[in-house]
């Protein structure tokens, strides 16, 4: 365990001053990611000083590094304190890099060449180039002076001398503007006017307007979605890499033929309300926009609670909003692939029986559970006799050792239901939970963009950890904020609620 003082003492070292330090000390997961970039730097050093430059790189490194090339940590270190990689945009190059080459045997040679290794850009050089990019634009930065883009000459000189030092670039580009414009005018200060259009005036005779074009839905979010490519799941942040994932992810392409893959996951144990309108065109909107495909999946896990009439007035709703999907699915069809999944969990020591009631189990600090390191062979014969319904309900459930982000213990995967199920009948009695079907369902699907709201942010972590801890493909899961209106309820149980206390009806209106 690193004490504070060592934690100080290596903060210090990379050059930071006492108030960075303080503020640094703030964000305890870069507070331990930079401690153990000094631990590798000072390995590297043997002893030597650190050079100011190398340790501004490697602040660097601490604050941009994304976790899933955080196995790279070594390599970056070494490159740095080496002096491989002297400016910032070599590290960011590295960074990409690294990024695009996941799980992989590096080539050192491509990685070098790639970040610039070894090329310098001389301050002649430097000087040449500026002078050059302002000749091309004298006469506009003449015409313009101090009021000239130059954010478009420094944009200009990146693509001209990529790996030259971007401060001397900076500097060297305000010398000579300087030199060629003289300092700066009481004109060159003074802010511009804004020009006001003149109002037109009201005609006699107001013709009717045109009415407004309606944007789609995709049109409406524009650059707000930034989505990760299909097959490019690996360069979204947070995103686990295993030494499986880039064989998967080339099955997963081959399989899909590159196509962008969603689908809308409801639940068919109410009626859909206004939220969900967000969530079918976000689904099937962004699908279409990338001409890809969008399943409508019916999470059918609970079947005390689902309906025919349920299942009929999502399938209409979609169908008013527009929308056709690729294929209609339930959860339930992978019913028996879930379960052997489930075995498997079992058999690699990540899953168990467990005989804790459900009201101790509640919460996010329930007391551990006393069977969690039973025997795998032991929690697979019980899972058999819940299947062949030698329990009661409660009595036993198959639970995860996971704890999840916002603190849940060991979250339950298969529980006792003597139902009937809407579409499998009495076949089953043990159904699997959210947790566990959600994922490995999208999985199954081959679906690219796990798309759910904020509420499930929390359960992304157990998400990856689930597909990955099972060697299956993993999708990206990603969150958007729910819909939420004043004065208007929003809740699927609040307003079956409303509809079974007979305060309000239940019925399909389609304007």
């Amino acid at each position: 365990m690193t004490t504070q003082e060592e934690k100080i003492e290596s903060l210090r070292f990379i050059g930071l001053t006492d108030q960075k330090i303080q503020e640094t000390l703030k964000n305890e997961a870069i507070t331990n990611l930079l401690v153990e970039i000094v631990s590798h730097a000072k390995k590297v050093v043997n002893g030597a000083a650190l050079e100011k430059s190398s340790a501004n790189l490697l602040y660097q490194i601490g604050t941009k590094l994304k976790s899933q090339i955080k196995n790279r940590l070594p390599l970056l270190v070494e490159s740095v304190v080496n002096k491989n990689l002297t400016t910032e945009p070599q590290l960011n190059a590295a960074f990409e890099y690294l990024i695009s080459h996941p799980g992989e045997n590096l080539n050192i040679k491509d990685f070098n060449e790639y970040c610039g290794v070894g090329v310098v850009v001389t301050a002649e050089k430097i000087k040449e180039t500026v002078q050059a990019v302002i000749d091309e634009n004298k006469n506009e930065l003449v015409q313009k002076r101090y009021k000239f883009p130059v954010g478009s000459l420094l944009a200009e000189l990146r693509k001209r001398i990529k790996w030259a030092d971007g401060k001397l670039v900076k500097t060297e580009l305000d010398a000579q503007i300087l030199s060629l414009l003289g300092p700066k005018t009481e004109q060159d200060n003074a802010k511009e006017k804004k020009k006001e259009e003149a109002k037109p005036k009201k005609a006699a005779i107001i013709e009717e307007a045109e009415p407004e074009k309606i944007q789609s839905f995709m049109e409406l979010a524009g650059e707000a979605i930034n989505f990760h490519k299909p097959g490019e799941n690996y360069k979204t942040e947070g995103y686990v890499i295993t030494d499986k994932t880039m064989d998967l992810l080339k099955k997963h392409v081959k399989e899909t033929g590159g196509k962008v893959v969603t689908r809308f996951p409801p639940e068919p144990n109410g009626i859909l309300h206004i939220g969900h309108a967000k969530a079918i065109n976000f689904n099937f909107g962004y699908a279409k926009h990338n001409n890809g495909i969008c399943y409508l999946r019916f999470d059918d896990t609970n079947p005390e609670k689902e309906e025919e009439r349920y299942f009929k007035g999502i399938i209409e709703m979609v169908d008013w909003l527009g929308y056709k999907p690729f294929k209609i699915t339930h959860a339930s069809d992978q019913f028996d692939k879930l379960y052997e999944l489930a075995k498997e969990l079992i058999r690699r020591g990540k899953a168990y029986a467990c005989h804790q009631k459900n009201e101790e189990i509640k919460g996010h600090n329930p007391p551990p559970s006393p069977w969690r390191d039973r025997p795998a062979e032991e929690s697979l014969k019980i899972f058999e006799d819940m299947k062949k319904g030698k329990f009661d309900e409660g009595e036993v459930t198959i639970r995860m050792k996971y704890t999840m982000e916002d603190g849940k213990q060991d979250p339950v995967a298969y529980r006792i239901k003597y139902a009937h199920h809407a579409k499998t009948g009495d076949k089953w009695c043990i159904y699997p939970t959210y947790d566990f079907t959600h994922c490995l369902n999208d999985s199954l699907e081959n679906i690219t963009h796990s798309l759910c709201t904020k509420e499930f942010q929390s359960r992304r972590s157990a998400y990856y950890w689930l597909c990955n801890s099972l060697d299956v493909y993993c999708p990206v899961q990603w969150e958007y904020g729910r819909l939420n209106l004043n004065y208007t309820v929003v809740s699927k149980r609040k307003l079956m609620k409303l509809i079974q206390e007979g305060i309000c009806k239940y019925q399909l209106v389609y304007i």
